[in-house]
């Protein structure tokens, strides 16, 4: 299953579980990870993206390790909302990673590098340090957002 609704998501997975948020860059995908009781998102590692089996075997390795049962990837809308060759290109990776079984929700990502980043600055690091951990901050930073939904924001 594949949804841009929080509920149907949701729906999807009625015992909540630990959750995988994905930044997909065009070098790179950040990754997050959400706790099972959908409370808060931490960045995990950045992984330099590949083929998309080298790809998707590295998926499944995390979901295994951290007993993930839902993936939610940043859909890159453009501001006005509508859709460009970048969220055509989520959408496409989220209809390739649907053969692991999981739901995957689709999360606006409109300003998640932009918070990413105020969040790093914030916290003094420095500019090279940023440039190596903003693809995973901004994981969190959309995952966050999907969890705050899901956990009974506004969907």
């Amino acid at each position: 299953m594949i949804t841009t609704g929080a509920l149907a998501f949701r729906d999807a997975l009625p015992d909540k579980g630990g959750l995988l948020g994905l930044d997909l860059g065009t070098q790179t995908i950040g990754t997050a990870f959400g706790d099972a009781g959908w409370r808060i998102a931490s960045p995990g590692k950045t992984i330099r993206r590949g083929k998309f089996g080298a790809d998707k075997a590295l998926m499944e390795g995390l979901i295994r390790e951290r007993a993930i049962r839902g993936i939610v990837i940043g859909l890159p809308l453009n501001m006005d909302g509508s859709e460009g060759p970048r969220a055509q290109s989520s959408r496409a990776y989220a209809r390739n990673l649907s053969v692991i079984g999981l739901p995957i929700l689709l999360w606006d990502e409109r300003w998640s590098t932009t918070g990413a980043e105020r969040g790093l600055i914030d916290q003094d690091m420095s500019r090279a340090k940023r440039a190596t951990r903003i693809d995973s901050a901004a994981a969190a930073v959309i995952l966050q957002g999907a969890i705050d939904a899901l956990a009974g924001g506004m969907f």
